[in-house]
Parts: C-alpha cells; structure tokens; sequence
C-alpha cells in the first residue's frame, strides 16, 4: 500500500470538528487526501473553518449536536450522501465539568453524559452500517481521567470511564464485521476549551489553575499540555488501516500522567 495515498478517495467524520483536536484532526486527513464531513454545534466555527481550508480539500460542515440521537442519525446519512461512503469515524465532541460531588446537578450530569458518552454511542451505532461496507474505523476521544479517577471530576471521569469501555466493547462487538475500534486518553490539551475550563473553574485565577494542571505531570519545570496538532498526528496514526492489529486499545498520549507514581 503507498502510505502517501492511503486516505485518497476515503471519507472521514469527525465530531466536535470545528475546534480543538476535532478541527486539528480534520485539517490532518484533508492533507492526506480524504473528504472530511466536520459535525459541530456551532455554525460561526464551521463557517470559519471552511474558510481556512480555503479549497484545501473536500470538506462538508455540518451542525450538529449529537446529544440529539437524530443528529446523530442526520449527520452519518448526510456524510454518505455528499461523499458516497464513510471510511472513519472519529469522536471528538466533548464537554468539561468539575466541582465537589455533592454540588452538582441533574442538569450537569445530563449535559456531561448526553454529550460525552450518548452522543459518542450513537454516532458509533448510526456509522457501523456504513463502516461495515468500506472496513472502516473508529476513534474515540476518552481521556487520561477515562483510565484514572480524579477528586472533583466524577461527572466527567464517568463519562469517559464509559467512552474507554465503549471502545473496548464494540471492538469485539464489531472485529467479525471488519471494523476496528480504538480510543485515546489525552491529557489536558491546549486548546480554547482547557482555556475556558480555566476561567470558569479557576476561581478568578485561569493562571493558577493551569499552573496546578501542568504540576500534576511528571515532567516537573519542563512540564507542558500537549497540543491539538499532537493529538491529532496520534489519532491518524493509529487510524491507518495498516494498523489491523490495533483494536480494543485504550492509548494514553499524556506525558506519563497514568503511568504511576
């Protein structure tokens, strides 16, 4: 196979594509060559990265949100319409919430668990017909607290506790039907929404708040977050379907941060 042109005449959907590792993930597979359909709630984002790519390849924007198992339905059906298959599948919507246990809301639960781990479910059950016909794959986005928990964060750590055995799940699920199955577990990323959680959870401090994110890796004074292109190249990496052995694997990309202490 010729690595280069692997992903020419392939079709990739991508949740939350119009941000973050969603968006820098999508510009990744436009370079190799794939339509990429990019789903995401926000329509100024969508119209903003159409402009970007400014014809850099064959993308389509579409709103959507996949909390609404319609949308879900809608945006799979509407990818294979424009682009005639669908060959990946990667799941990058997602939210953040943090704060005592004992102060959270049946609407915060909901909000998290709508989108994180219903939206992720759904997406995957409406895009396994057609990922059946071209032997397809899929990505989800868990997290390094979808492997570990974390005091203050039992909404979110549910939700992509749930993502990571999901993952493992519907790799053994889907392996008799030619579809693979893999999630990966980053760690806090440098992106517009780890810029927000700072703000809304850092008690009037985003920089302080940052700064107790980045003292929990191991890297002491070198320590940093990883950047959305970082993850993306991972998510293409493991996405090749030169990688047939790879599925049912939970992939930390997070400086060490689960290794142990």
């Amino acid at each position: 196979m010729n690595v280069d042109k692997e992903w020419q005449g392939k079709a990739v959907l991508i949740t939350g594509g119009g941000g973050g590792i969603g968006r820098a993930t999508a510009e990744k597979f436009l370079e190799a060559g794939a339509a990429v359909a990019v789903a995401d709630i926000d329509q100024a984002r969508l119209d903003e990265f159409s402009r970007a790519m400014g014809g850099r390849g064959d993308v389509a924007g579409l709103v959507v949100d996949v909390a609404r198992v319609g949308d879900c339905q809608r945006m799979v059906s509407e990818t294979v319409a424009k682009f005639g298959r669908l060959d990946l599948l990667v799941c990058a919507a997602g939210i953040w919430v943090e704060g005592p246990s004992e102060r959270m809301t049946e609407e915060d639960w909901d909000r998290v668990i709508d989108i994180n781990l219903k939206g992720t479910f759904f997406a995957c059950r409406h895009a396994i017909p057609e990922l059946e016909k071209t032997e397809g794959g899929i990505i989800l986005l868990s997290s390094d607290l979808g492997l570990n928990g974390a005091a203050g964060a039992a909404i979110y750590c549910a939700s992509k506790g749930g993502v990571s055995l999901l993952a493992k799940s519907l790799a053994l699920e889907l392996a008799p039907r030619g579809i693979r199955c893999n999630a990966i577990c980053p760690c806090d990323v440098d992106t517009p929404m780890l810029a927000q959680q700072a703000e809304r959870f850092g008690g009037g401090d985003p920089e302080g708040y940052l700064a107790r994110l980045r003292a929990n890796y191991p890297q002491g004074p070198r320590a940093r977050f990883a950047s959305a292109e970082e993850i993306a190249d991972f998510i293409f990496a493991i996405a090749s379907p030169r990688l047939a052995p790879l599925t049912g694997a939970c992939l930390p990309i997070d400086f060490g941060h689960t290794a142990g202490r």
